[in-house]
């Protein structure tokens, strides 16, 4: 697959190689090691040529299956051509679908994560197709989002993005994922900042409670409980929402981590600054 090969000779020899690696590690361990990654990068950076560039985004993802090329590809310098189809509005919808999920399973690996949220443009490209995306691109991104604000530093970027607002209005709008990233952006001080300033933000929050999925429910809970722990007007509000109530009624949901939060956050309620 050399640099002057025929865009339609580079498609077929990518579809091969994305099926014979798709259950081939030794496959993908020696494409990588072998500096055929590089060519796969030239035809991700390739705009224009959107089959090629969505077959060579699914070949990467191929390759970023496993641990071990996660680092090798972000060396290779993967994060800059994946991003720049992430931001490219252009773009194809599925390929910038794809490229939100190669930096997700980029950044399973620890220090992947503070890698590509250092990188211009990496955690706001996701953002802005968080708000711009249909539901594929949305979906996707939200979960990169997620993956990268496992690392503390990350929430404090997305949160300087503007993370806050984009996620609030997408949960608002339907997607549900986006209460997963709040309940880490949570964790950090300038992101319960930015919810309590948000109006409406407790109230999409018990909406959650009481019409979400167990995922969707658990993470819900896990943000009030920070926003209550640092705010009593937060913390008075969820109780004429009816968030106690929902929570003893939590406390016999199937999922072990929904009981937990709802009752850490019975016990927020119990103390002084809910009083």
């Amino acid at each position: 697959m050399s640099k002057s090969s025929s865009p339609e000779v580079k498609i077929g020899s990518i579809v091969r190689l994305f099926h014979l690696s798709k259950r081939d590690f030794e496959l993908r361990k020696r494409l990588t090691e072998s500096g055929a990654a590089a060519a796969v990068l030239n035809c991700v950076s390739r705009n224009g040529f959107v089959d090629l560039q969505e077959k060579a985004l699914k070949l990467l993802l191929n390759l970023s299956l496993d641990d071990d090329n996660k680092v090798g590809l972000v060396a290779e310098g993967a994060i800059g051509d994946v991003v720049g189809v992430l931001c490219c509005v252009g773009a194809a919808a599925d390929c910038r679908a794809t490229a939100a999920t190669v930096l997700t399973s980029l950044a399973v690996v620890e220090v992947n994560k503070a890698t590509i949220g250092a990188y211009p443009f990496a955690i706001r490209g996701l953002i802005a197709l968080v708000r711009e995306g249909g539901g594929r691109e949305r979906k996707e991104a939200a979960t990169a989002l997620y993956t990268l604000c496992s690392f503390p530093d990350n929430r404090r970027r997305a949160v300087e993005s503007g993370a806050v607002e984009v996620l609030v209005n997408s949960l608002d709008s339907g997607l549900e994922r986006a209460v997963e990233v709040l309940g880490l952006l949570a964790k950090c001080k300038r992101g319960r900042e930015e919810m309590m300033r948000f109006n409406g933000c407790v109230k999409i929050l018990i909406h959650v409670l009481g019409n979400g999925s167990s995922r969707g429910v658990q993470y819900a809970l896990l943000t009030l409980n920070s926003l209550c722990l640092s705010s009593e007007v937060v913390c008075i509000e969820a109780l004429k929402g009816g968030v106690f109530e929902l929570c003893l009624r939590f406390l016999e949901d199937d999922n072990e981590k929904v009981r937990r939060n709802a009752s850490s956050l019975i016990k927020v309620f119990g103390g002084a600054r809910c009083g």
